[in-house]
């Protein structure tokens, strides 16, 4: 892995659609962008963020996710999802995230990366890892 500096953000930008709500997730009537969605978006948004940091054959694997859902979005909204650096410990990344909808805040907190080799890590799984791996 090459280095990795604080404070570099990555923004992910996604246009909702009915795909993404609560009520495609299992909660029959609840027509709002799911919070398992929104935490893939800072998911992604992390994941991109520390790419180019990446050796040949290295990929990142999420370690923990701490948020708040703090409003909601119908479908449709164009979500922000947006990941920042805040700590790396070898291998272990932690960010401050956030998504946003416009001016609405609609989540915030922490997530972590570990960044993996990924023939090792299918390996401990006992298959192998995917073609684009």
């Amino acid at each position: 892995m090459k280095p990795v500096a604080i404070g570099r953000t990555y923004s992910h930008r996604v246009q909702t659609n009915d795909s993404h709500t609560a009520a495609r997730y299992g909660n029959k009537g609840v027509e709002v962008v799911a919070t398992p969605v929104l935490i893939g978006f800072l998911e992604t948004a992390a994941h991109e963020c520390i790419r180019p940091s990446f050796e040949e054959g290295e990929g990142s694997v999420g370690t923990h996710v701490n948020v708040r859902h703090r409003a909601a979005a119908l479908p449709g909204a164009v979500v922000e999802a947006k990941a920042t650096v805040t700590g790396v410990r070898g291998k272990q990344i932690e960010f401050a995230v956030e998504a946003r909808a416009g001016d609405t805040l609609l989540m915030v907190g922490s997530h972590g990366r570990a960044v993996v080799d990924l023939k090792h890590f299918f390996a401990r799984l006992g298959v192998a890892p995917p073609a684009d791996a």
